[in-house]
């Protein structure tokens, strides 16, 4: 595959442009272009995670920049609290590599950086005066673009606010930058009490030695890993290729946790499945592994209405939409999927 960073240099270097359309900044490291069997994202699934394409163009009617809600539910500048005992910190705005199938293109890459002393103070004052939150979601942007100092301050500034919060490192760098992943980070994150990392692979040619490498480091320094996928059209939405993913996480150690619908966000309907084909793959792998290998696939529902299980949250089908309970206890819709062309086979 060629290399689509001009100059050649450090496997870690970044490449970075600004697309006119949906704003989303375009950047790869060198190591996760290399991934990839061919540069065409229309035939290769890690190109197609990574290289925009004129798909992107098209923004459906339902379709947002910030399709979950976090503005709805922004306490401070960086700081999202939407569900009642845990709390989302928006670290940093920036990726090692932008997907092009992100949901929070209203924030990644051009949301201010990482975060300042003064927003960290904001965050946490909230924090101290509201006790009913007993868990902090590191995300952003990824988290793993801060130096370890700059890591391990934000950690301890966090404990220091009540010891005993949970703290889930939500972060893309193991698999797409494993280098990243060193023993003093390891240390760093295996240093204080229940910090658990969530990783994001889609793909088992993701699952490299290399990230098992990484991987092994989290683990020995005693900090537990789970990952999210996201189920996407041409890339992972078969049967074969999603048990090649969920068992090969499981031999590196990691338990898949989440396989999420994706979100509307805005330019994205190419890469949506729609929620029948979802639920008829969660049957399909149900019946070839188990529980150990089995994510919960969910979905969060349009405009901040809240994060649910698809199969035990689904009532019904309309002709343009899915109803499903939300957390609430409303009905809330999410579209049904048609006519969007088809990436990848995503073949394993």
């Amino acid at each position: 595959m060629r290399d689509p960073s001009p100059g050649g240099g450090a496997e870690g270097q970044l490449v970075h442009g600004i697309e006119s359309v949906t704003r989303l900044p375009y950047g790869v490291t060198r190591y996760y272009a290399g991934l990839a069997r061919s540069d065409d994202p229309r035939v290769d699934p890690i190109a197609a995670q990574f290289m925009p394409t004129e798909n992107e163009r098209a923004s459906l009617s339902y379709e947002s920049s910030d399709p979950i809600g976090d503005r709805r539910y922004l306490v401070t500048e960086r700081l999202v609290h939407h569900y009642r005992d845990r709390a989302l910190l928006l670290v940093s705005d920036r990726c090692a590599v932008y997907c092009r199938f992100c949901f929070r293109r209203h924030f990644t890459g051009h949301g201010g950086g990482r975060i300042t002393k003064d927003q960290l103070q904001d965050a946490c004052a909230y924090l101290a005066r509201t006790p009913a939150v007993r868990e902090i979601l590191l995300s952003g942007g990824d988290p793993l673009m801060l130096s370890d100092r700059e890591l391990e301050d934000l950690l301890q500034e966090l404990k220091r606010v009540d010891p005993r919060y949970l703290i889930r490192v939500c972060t893309r760098i193991p698999v797409v930058l494993p280098s990243r992943v060193t023993m003093a980070l390891a240390r760093i994150l295996g240093a204080l009490e229940s910090v658990w990392v969530v990783i994001h692979a889609n793909h088992p040619w993701e699952l490299t030695e290399e990230f098992r490498s990484g991987i092994r480091l989290l683990l020995r320094a005693g900090v537990p890993v789970l990952n999210q996928s996201v189920l996407l059209r041409g890339i992972n939405d078969d049967a074969d290729t999603l048990e090649a993913l969920f068992r090969g996480l499981v031999r590196s150690g990691v338990k898949p946790y989440y396989l999420f619908q994706a979100d509307c966000a805005s330019g994205t309907a190419h890469f949506r499945v729609d929620l029948a084909r979802g639920i008829e793959l969660m049957r399909e792998l149900r019946a070839r592994m188990s529980g150990l290998g089995l994510p919960t696939y969910a979905v969060d529902l349009p405009g901040g209405a809240g994060k649910v299980p698809v199969e035990s949250s689904l009532l019904r089908a309309e002709e343009n939409a899915y109803v499903l309970r939300g957390a609430d206890g409303a009905e809330r819709r999410y579209p049904r999927q048609s006519g969007a062309p088809r990436g990848p086979t995503g073949e394993t």
